[in-house]
C-alpha cells in the first residue's frame, strides 16, 4: 500500500539506559499500562453497546465507530484525521490536481473554520474570500462544535449549487455573508509570465504536476525572452499557497540549488528521521531570486522558502508565513479508507522548525489595499513638465533612435507603476531584482 507524505521527540538514549539498568519496575509499569488500556477498551465497548440499545434514535454501528476513530485522531492535532473511503478518494483527486468544491484550504481555530488560503481562480477566490477569514456559519447553520471534517462536509455539494458562508474578517465590524457557486476545481499548479525582464513563477499548490509545470513555464518564458542572458532574475510567488506534497516541495527547491540540504524530518524516533539534499543543477544558472510569501503560505511553501532563505539563494519578501511545520503521512487502511497522521516535524537546513512560528521574510512588505482616496489622488495628481510649456527649448543632443529608446524605457516604467498599484508586493520584488541587475552590470 502506497503512503502519501504531506508537508501539511528526544531523550531516547537515556530511556534505553534506564530500562536496561532497572528492568523489573519497567516491565511492571508496562503490565500496568496494558491493564489500563484493556479497562478503557472495555469501557468503550460498554458505551458503544449502551448507545446502540438506548439512544433516542437508531444509529448505525459503522457510523459510531468511524466517529470514534475520527475523534481519536482529531484530538491529537488539527491535521490528523480519519478519511472515509469517499474522503480518501477526494484527497487522491486533489493530489492529482482536479476535484470538486469551493477552492479554499481550511484549518480549525477556536472552534471555527479558518481559511488558510483561497486557491487562485476558484469560486472562493473569485467571491472575495481571503486568508485569515473565519467561517462561522454555512447556509445559516453554525459550525461551532463541529469537527473540521464535519464542517468541510457541510461545504461540499453538487457542482453548480449555491452555498452561503458567513465570514468574520479582521478589520470588518460585522460578520458578512459570501455567496459561492460550487464548481469543479481544476488546479493549475504553476503559471509563468514575464514582467519586464523578470520571470514570475506563481505556484498555487504542490501536487504531482507542480515541478513539471514550473520548469516548462520557465523555459517557455526564457525562450520568448531570447535566452537566459535577457532575464534579470526570477520571482517565485508562493503567496496563499497552502502546501501539498513534500516530494514536490523538495523537487521545486532542488531546481534552484546546486548542493546542500533542503529539508530534514524528525519523528518520535530520531533514528528514523530523513534528510533530503539537493542535486547538481540550477535551472536559472544562478540568476538572482526573490521568494514572495504571506500568511497564506503554509507547509510545503514554507519548506521551499525556508531552504532558499537559509542557503541565501533568494531574498524572501512579504509577510510572515502560516507556521505549519509538521508532516502528515496518509496511510491506506482497510475498506479503501485512510488515516492522515502527523508523523514528524520538518526542519530547514539551518535546523530551525517553523511550527507555530512561520518563515520570517528578509524584507517585510505588507500588501497595500487601494482605497477610493488613493484613486482620487491619482486622478487629481498635478502632472506637468518642462515639455508641456509653450515655447520650450528642444533637446538637440539626442538622435531620433535615442529619443525612441528613452520613450520605450519610460513606457516600461509606467507599466511597472501600474503593477505597483495592482500588486505592491510583486512590484517590490521585481524592483529588488532590477537593483541587483543594475549593480552587477558591467
Amino acid at each position: 500500500m502506497r503512503k502519501i507524505v504531506l508537508a501539511t521527540g528526544l531523550g531516547c538514549a537515556l530511556g534505553v539506559f534506564t530500562a536496561t539498568q532497572v528492568s523489573t519496575p519497567v516491565f511492571a509499569q508496562q503490565s500496568d499500562d496494558k491493564q489500563v488500556i484493556y479497562e478503557q477498551l472495555d469501557l468503550f465497548g460498554d458505551i458503544f453497546d449502551r448507545i446502540r440499545m438506548e439512544y433516542v434514535e437508531e444509529v448505525e454501528a459503522k457510523d459510531l465507530i468511524e466517529a470514534a476513530i475520527d475523534g481519536m485522531l482529531s484530538s491529537l492535532d488539527p491535521h490528523s484525521s480519519y478519511l472515509s473511503p469517499d474522503d480518501a478518494s477526494k484527497m487522491r483527486e486533489q493530489t492529482r490536481g482536479e476535484f470538486g468544491g469551493l477552492g479554499i484550504e481550511v484549518t480549525q481555530e477556536d472552534g471555527f473554520v479558518k481559511v488558510v488560503t483561497p486557491m487562485d481562480d476558484t469560486p472562493a477566490f473569485n467571491a472575495g474570500m481571503e486568508a485569515g477569514d473565519y467561517i462561522t456559519h454555512v447556509d445559516g447553520e453554525s459550525v461551532l462544535g463541529l469537527t473540521l471534517n464535519e464542517a468541510v462536509e457541510r461545504m461540499r455539494g453538487p457542482v453548480g449549487s449555491e452555498i452561503v458562508i458567513t465570514v468574520v474578517r479582521e478589520g470588518e465590524v460585522e460578520p458578512f455573508d459570501v455567496t459561492i457557486i460550487r464548481d469543479v476545481i481544476t488546479m493549475t499548479a504553476a503559471r509563468a509570465r514575464t514582467e519586464g525582464k523578470t520571470v514570475v513563477l506563481r505556484l498555487t499548490t504542490f501536487n504531482d504536476q507542480t515541478t513539471d509545470q514550473m520548469v516548462e513555464g520557465l523555459n517557455k518564458q526564457v525562450e520568448e525572452a531570447g535566452g537566459m542572458d535577457n532575464i534579470n532574475g526570477v520571482v517565485l510567488d508562493l503567496r496563499n499557497n497552502p502546501g501539498g506534497l513534500l516530494t514536490q516541495a523538495i523537487k521545486v527547491t532542488d531546481a534552484f540549488l546546486e548542493q546542500g540540504e533542503i529539508v530534514s524530518t524528525r519523528g518520535r524516533n530520531p533514528a528514523e528521521g530523513d534528510r533530503f539534499n539537493a542535486t547538481k543543477g540550477d535551472v536559472i544558472n544562478g540568476k538572482p531570486m526573490v521568494v514572495l510569501i504571506n500568511g497564506g503560505s503554509a507547509s510545503a511553501s514554507e519548506i521551499v522558502a525556508g531552504a532558499l532563505q537559509d542557503h541565501r539563494r533568494a531574498v524572501v519578501v512579504g509577510t510572515k508565513s502560516f507556521g505549519k511545520g509538521s508532516v502528515q503521512t496518509v496511510i491506506p487502511m482497510r475498506g479503501q479508507s485512510a488515516m492522515r497522521l502527523t508523523t514528524s516535524r520538518y526542519y530547514t537546513p539551518s535546523g530551525r522548525s517553523i511550527q507555530n512560528l512561520g518563515v520570517s521574510p528578509n524584507i517585510v512588505v505588507e500588501q497595500k489595499r487601494r482605497t477610493e482616496t488613493d484613486e482620487e489622488e491619482t486622478e487629481n495628481r498635478f502632472s506637468r513638465s518642462e515639455a508641456d510649456l509653450r515655447g520650450t527649448l528642444s533637446n538637440d543632443s539626442l538622435s531620433e533612435d535615442e529619443i525612441q529608446q528613452i520613450e520605450q524605457e519610460r513606457a516600461a516604467e509606467e507599466e511597472a507603476a501600474k503593477l505597483r498599484e495592482r500588486d505592491y508586493q510583486m512590484a517590490y520584488a521585481i524592483d529588488i531584482l532590477k537593483g541587483l541587475a543594475a549593480l552587477s552590470a558591467e
